[in-house]
């Protein structure tokens, strides 16, 4: 399973990276240390935590968020899986996208709950880049 560092899990959620150090530290996203010492949360919980944000809001001030050339990095919340589509959904800041792609590309992506990507929007179609 991919962890984060503070700094991209504040980048994924679209604060500083004081602001989740401090959310670290309140415990309301759980984290461990590596070898180095560094904290990480693992890509799972910065999933559920993305999601809990967006229901609930951050509690800061209202920021103008905006995608430079429609793309949207975030961090995928859920994969379902059919036998010949898939739907991904991802956490982008406090924007919840969702894509219906094929099953094939999803398992080329190796996309899974937790992990960093990158929804690009253009007219009514998302891709999903693996970032």
């Amino acid at each position: 399973m991919q962890s984060y560092t503070i700094g991209q899990a504040a980048r994924l959620l679209g604060v500083s990276p004081d602001t989740a150090r401090r959310w670290a530290d309140a415990g309301k996203v759980a984290t461990h240390r590596d070898e180095g010492g560094r904290r990480l949360i693992d890509g799972r919980d910065l999933a559920a935590f993305s999601i809990e944000l967006a229901q609930n809001g951050t509690g800061e001030d209202d920021t103008s968020y905006t995608s430079a050339r429609n793309a949207f990095p975030g961090i995928v919340t859920a994969v379902k899986l059919g036998d010949v589509a898939a739907q991904v959904e991802i956490q982008a800041g406090p924007h919840r996208l969702v894509s219906l792609l094929t099953r094939e590309a999803v398992e080329e992506l190796g996309l899974e709950v937790g992990m960093q990507a990158t929804a690009r929007v253009k007219s009514t179609s998302v891709h999903i880049d693996r970032t």
